[in-house]
Parts: structure tokens; C-alpha cells; sequence
């Protein structure tokens, strides 16, 4: 439990950091993700970090930041970690199609890790939970 707890107020925090990133800085991303693009031979992808996909960002931004903040609060409920697993993998899927079908950017390489892992763990923590509540 106590793993699980952590892992829910660190994630919190960090998407909340984030989304203010993304809200108020939305190039920043592009532009870091741009600086180390050529390291590994790829391309660099446009800086558009304004406009309605911003609003999609964010508001997604927010959403897995209560997902998360939701697990830290109420640790027995089983919907918000396979929420926020399914809204973390549908974002490296998505991400992993577009690396492959669109443009070979590392922004959406290291979304498709990132938000994978962050995915997994969210699986994993749930079944460790459920195993968890087995025992008892």
C-alpha cells in the first residue's frame, strides 16, 4: 500500500507540473525534445505548442493528475488506477503509431515509453493491490 501511495502523490504532482508546463510554456517541450533530436538522428519536429490541440493537452493533463490524486485519496478504488492505465497507454500507443507512421520525432518516441511505463506501473500496481487484498 505504501508503494502504491507513493507512486499515486509522485505521479500527481508530476502531471500537475507538467500540464502547467504544457499551459503555460507549450513550446518548451518541442524545443528541449528538438535540442536532442539530432543526437539521435532524428528529425526535429515543428514548434507549435499553441492553438486547440494546447487545450486537448491540458485538459488530459489535468484528468490523469486527479486520476492520480484520486488513487493517493482513496487507495481501495480500483477505477482510477485502470483509468489512468488506460488513458497512459492509449497516449503511447497512439504515440508509438505516429514515431512509426508519421514523422520519426523523439517527442513521440519518449511519449510512447514514458507514458507506457507509466501505464505498467498503473497495471502492475493494480494487481499487486488485488493480490494484496487476497491475502487478507
Amino acid at each position: 500500500m505504501r508503494l502504491y501511495k507513493m507512486f499515486s502523490l509522485t505521479a500527481a504532482l508530476t502531471f500537475a507540473a507538467v500540464g502547467l508546463i504544457f499551459g503555460f510554456f507549450p513550446d518548451s517541450p518541442l524545443i528541449f525534445f528538438n535540442t536532442i533530436s539530432g543526437y539521435f538522428g532524428l528529425p526535429q519536429s515543428p514548434v507549435e505548442g499553441s492553438g486547440f490541440y494546447l487545450i486537448l493537452a491540458a485538459a488530459y493533463m489535468y484528468l490523469v493528475t486527479l486520476l492520480a490524486y484520486l488513487m493517493y485519496r482513496y487507495p481501495e478504488q480500483k477505477i482510477f488506477p485502470f483509468l489512468l492505465a488506460q488513458g497512459k497507454l492509449a497516449s503511447s500507443f497512439i504515440s508509438i503509431f505516429l514515431f512509426l507512421r508519421h514523422q520519426p520525432y523523439l517527442i513521440y518516441l519518449a511519449n510512447f515509453i514514458i507514458d507506457g511505463l507509466i501505464g505498467i506501473a498503473a497495471l502492475y500496481l493494480m494487481k499487486m493491490k488485488k493480490a494484496e487484498q487476497a491475502v487478507e
